[in-house]
C-alpha cells in the first residue's frame, strides 16, 4: 500500500492543500506568494454574478442529465440488451461518441451549429422547413445552454448506456421468466423487477453524472468559451479563465477549492442517503 499512498499524497492531497494556501493570496503565478488577502478571494467569488451564473448552469446540466440523458440511456440499454435485430451494430453506434475525445466532439458540434446554412448541417435542415430560418445556436444567450447540453448528451449517453447494459447482464434471466409465468407483462416486468434490480447501477450512474456535470470544462470551453456574455459559464471554465487566462491564480485556486468542497459534500451526502442493501445479494 505504501507506493499507492505516496502517489495519493503527492498527486491528490498535497495539491489540495497547496491550492488552499495560494487561495489566501493575490498571487499572479510568478514568484512567491506574498500579497496575503485572507478569505477575500472566497468572499469575492460569492458576490460575483458570473460565478452565480456558473452555478446555475451547473444545476441546469445536472437537472436535465438526470431527467433526460440517464432515462434515455436506460431505455436504449434495455432495447439493445434484448433480442433486437442488429443490436451489436446499435451498441457500437451508441457507444462511439464516448470513445471520441471531447475536443473532437466539440469541433464536430461547432460545425453542426454553424449559423451559416451553407456550412452548418442543423441550420441547413432548418431552412428547408416552411418558415424555418437559421439560428445562432451558440450565439444566443437563450439557446446556448440547451445547445451545449445536446452535445453533452450525445457525448456521454453511450457511457451510461454501457453501465446499464452491464447491470442488466448481472440480473438472472430466471427472475423475468418467473414473472412472465405469473402473468406479468413487459412493462410490469421492467418496473417491478428490472428497475429495482438495477438500483446499484442507477445510483452509480447518477453519482458519476452529477460529478461530471459539476466539473464540465473541455467541451464547453471549446464550443463557447463561456459565452456569449458568460451565458454558458461553468465553474471549471470560470476557474480556468481567472487562473490561466487572466493569471489570477490565487483567485482561481479559491474557485477550485469551492469546486472541491461542493463535490466532496455532494459525495458524502449522496453516499449516506443511498446506502442501502442490494436486491441481488444472496441470489
Amino acid at each position: 500500500m505504501l507506493p499507492a499512498l505516496i502517489l495519493f499524497l503527492a498527486l491528490v492531497v498535497y495539491p489540495i492543500f497547496q491550492s488552499f494556501y495560494y487561495s489566501l493570496f493575490n498571487w499572479k503565478g510568478f514568484g512567491p506568494a506574498v500579497d496575503f488577502v485572507g478569505l477575500d478571494n472566497f468572499k469575492n467569488i460569492l458576490t460575483d454574478k458570473v460565478f452565480l451564473i456558473a452555478l446555475r448552469n451547473g444545476l441546469f446540466i445536472i437537472t436535465f442529465s438526470l431527467a433526460l440523458q440517464l432515462p434515455l440511456s436506460l431505455v436504449l440499454a434495455v432495447l439493445v440488451g434484448r433480442d433486437l435485430p442488429g443490436r451489436v451494430f446499435f451498441r457500437t453506434v451508441f457507444f462511439m461518441p464516448y470513445v471520441l475525445s471531447e475536443v473532437i466532439a466539440a469541433i464536430m458540434w461547432l460545425f453542426l451549429y454553424n449559423p451559416d446554412p451553407e456550412r452548418g448541417l442543423i441550420n441547413a435542415l432548418l431552412v428547408l422547413l416552411p418558415g424555418g430560418k437559421a439560428q445562432p445556436w451558440l450565439g444566443d444567450i437563450n439557446s446556448v445552454m440547451p445547445a451545449v447540453f445536446v452535445a453533452l448528451t450525445w457525448k456521454y449517453f453511450g457511457f451510461h448506456m454501457l453501465l446499464y447494459l452491464t447491470g442488466l447482464q448481472n440480473i438472472p434471466a430466471e427472475i423475468e421468466e418467473a414473472a412472465r409465468i405469473d402473468g406479468a407483462g413487459s412493462f410490469q416486468n421492467f418496473f417491478y423487477n428490472t428497475l429495482p434490480l438495477l438500483g446499484s447501477t442507477i445510483r452509480t450512474s447518477v453519482y458519476l453524472s452529477v460529478l461530471g456535470s459539476l466539473q464540465q470544462f473541455i467541451l464547453v470551453w471549446i464550443m463557447t468559451k463561456g459565452g456569449p456574455v458568460n451565458a454558458s459559464e461553468t465553474m471549471a471554465t470560470y476557474m480556468y479563465r481567472f487562473g490561466f487566462v487572466r493569471f489570477q491564480l490565487g483567485y482561481g485556486s479559491a474557485v477550485a477549492i469551492y469546486m472541491f468542497l461542493i463535490c466532496l459534500i455532494f459525495s458524502l451526502v449522496y453516499q449516506r442517503l443511498t446506502r442501502r442493501p442490494d436486491y441481488l445479494t444472496g441470489l
